[in-house]
Parts: structure tokens; sequence; C-alpha cells
């Protein structure tokens, strides 16, 4: 009843929401975690800067800092939180900034730029809605569809899946390598695609495992073979498909599982070191994500066992059936055509 309302306030403008010249992109879902929202951000940094100034805008999920802060490389994750901090590390040359309050987020980034940027790119916004998103992404966990789960606490929706309608682009994510047209077919009846929506599939591709600490592991580029123990260290929240990805390689995957965005503690460390010890395989390795590293990172005095056997998977999105070209026009051609918004309404108010 109260999101209902919530968003009843908001479709009759009694809440008001705010709409800015620069064309806004925002990146979200319906689901608690783990719909893939990091790296379908990061595909539209990489696609969006090659052409345009850009800025990125999160609320910095449990950071302990508040109100509007710039995300510098140096920066650390009690200050930025980690998502932020990952792909401010990954696209240096790019304005990224953390704000609970995402209008006033927007205008200091406005204010205090001095090139404005064409784009920016909400994170994590789509319940959000004091702000209109130009365009409004939606991802959903080909595993996990809205149409068949429930709110909160008995299922995993922040809000009623009917609410997707608010969006301009949905993304099924996490879809196996190659979909049955007729999957296609029953996703696309199941969410009732209307026609201002695009919808569209993706899924994840794992790149080549690179150790996290080159200086002292025994090998800098690791080969797994059906015999080659893995301890799997995550700290995210469904760890099942990069769980599957290793199980087609090896026989032998041991998980030390915590919570999404969990702070790694030395003890753990010291515990996870005790895991692998444990584990009986002749060559083992421990085998973490992109997104954990930077918590890991932050430890002081890891052990030795950890920092020789220690190794992450970097992942990227792709787009199925060859879609890849119809999403990024489709993005560019926007951005291409609004970005000089701003400009015309500061003359124009000039006048």
């Amino acid at each position: 009843m109260a999101v209902n309302l919530r968003n009843t306030l908001f479709n009759l403008n009694i809440l008001r929401t705010r709409e800015f010249e620069v064309p806004v992109i925002s990146v979200g879902n319906i689901t608690v975690g783990g719909t893939g929202k990091t790296p379908h951000t990061e595909h539209l940094i990489g696609l969006l800067s090659k052409k345009f100034d850009i800025a990125v805008l999160s609320r910095g999920y449990k950071r302990k800092s508040k109100g509007f802060m710039l995300v510098e490389a140096g920066s650390t994750i009690r200050q930025s939180g980690d998502e932020p901090l990952q792909i401010k590390r990954k696209f240096p040359g790019v304005m990224v900034a953390v704000d609970e309050n995402r209008v006033r987020g927007i205008e200091k980034i406005l204010a205090i730029s001095e090139k404005r940027p064409d784009v920016i790119i909400l994170d994590d916004a789509f319940q959000h809605r004091y702000v209109t998103p130009s365009i409004n992404i939606l991802l959903i966990d080909f595993s996990r569809m809205i149409t068949e789960d429930t709110l909160l606490p008995y299922g995993r929706l922040r809000e009623p899946a009917s609410n997707r309608d608010r969006a301009n682009i949905i993304i099924v994510t996490k879809c196996p390598r190659e979909i049955k047209p007729i999957d296609e077919r029953i996703i696309t009846k199941d969410l009732h695609i209307w026609p201002y929506q695009d919808l569209f599939f993706s899924r994840i591709k794992y790149g080549e495992m690179l150790p996290l600490f080159p200086d002292k592991v025994k090998e800098k580029k690791v080969c797994l073979d059906a015999n080659t123990g893995i301890l799997l260290l995550t700290g995210i929240a469904n760890s099942h498909p990069l769980r599957d990805r290793l199980l087609q390689t090896t026989k032998s995957v041991v998980s030390a599982e915590y919570p999404d965005h969990y702070p790694f503690t030395l003890k753990d460390m010291e515990k996870v070191a005790g895991q692998l010890e444990a584990m009986t395989a002749e060559k083992k390795i421990i085998v973490t994500t992109e997104k954990d590293t930077l918590r890991i990172l932050e430890i002081e005095n890891i052990p030795e066992t950890i920092a020789e056997n220690l190794y992450y998977i970097p992942i990227e999105i792709r787009f199925i059936n060859q879609t890849d070209n119809d999403f990024d026009k489709k993005i560019m051609k926007y951005v291409g055509e609004n970005k000089s918004n701003f400009e015309l309404h500061s003359r124009k108010n000039k006048i």
C-alpha cells in the first residue's frame, strides 16, 4: 500500500519530479540486487565516452559519508561505496559522483563542471522518482522474472512488477548464451511490452582470469583443468552464474559466500586461508569477482596464502541475437540529438 501510494502521488504530480535539460539515462531494477547494474552501466560509459562528455551519479550504497562527493581514484569504499569506486578506477577520465539526493547531485554536477557534461548516467535510480530521466532502463534477471515474483519481504520486488511500464528500455539480463526464439516470445508476452518500449536480451561475458596481487602470485596466468580446486570467494547478491561457469572447467568448486557488499576483514581472510588449506586438490586457487576486489584490497596485512593464490574475473555484457548495434545506436542517437538542449535553454533565458 505504501509503495503504491508513493507512486500514485508521483503520477498525480502531488510529489514533484524534476526534469533536466541535459540528457539523463537511468539504469535500475525492480528486484533487490543481482541484475547486473554495474556491467550495464559500464557498457554505457564505454559507449558514450567515445564521443561525449559524461558524468555518472550514484547514491554510493553502504558508504559512510553523507551528501555530495566527487569520487577520485584514491577514494575509499567508506567514502564512496564499492561500485562508484570501481567505475572511477576503470574510467579515470569520467566524472563520478555520489549523492543520496539525486536532484541535488545533478545540480552540483552541472554547477561545478567547467565543461557541462553532454549526458548524465544515474546508477540504480529506477525508484528515485524525484528525477525524470530522459531514458529509463530497467534490468530484469532472466532467472528471476519479475512477473513471477512478489513484493518484499515475501519476494524480492521493491515495487509491483506493473511499474515496469515506466521503463523506455527493458533488458532481460544474465540470459543463456543462446536463447530460443520461443523463450523470447514468451517473455515479451509476459512482460506486456508497450509500443513505446524496447526489449533487449543480454548475457554475461567473462574475461580472462587476472591476479589481484600480480607481484605475489605463483602464476601470472592460470590454466584451469578438471583437477584444479577452486575456492570461490564472493560478497555479491548472486554468485551462482559464476559458480556454474567455473564448474564447466573444473569439478571442484568450494564456495565461501558472504552477503552483498560485505566489508571483508582480516579475520575473514584468515578463515578463507584455512579453507584453502583444507582443500585436497594438488593445484588450488582462490577466485573472486571484480566487484569484490576493491573491498579485499583495503585489508591490511592480508595473509600471504591469500595474496599468492587470489585471482578475479572481470565481466562485460553482450547483447543476444546481434542486437548490440541496435541498442548502441538508439542510445547514441538520442544523446547526440538532445545534448545541446541545455545550451539552447540557456540562450533562450538570456534573450
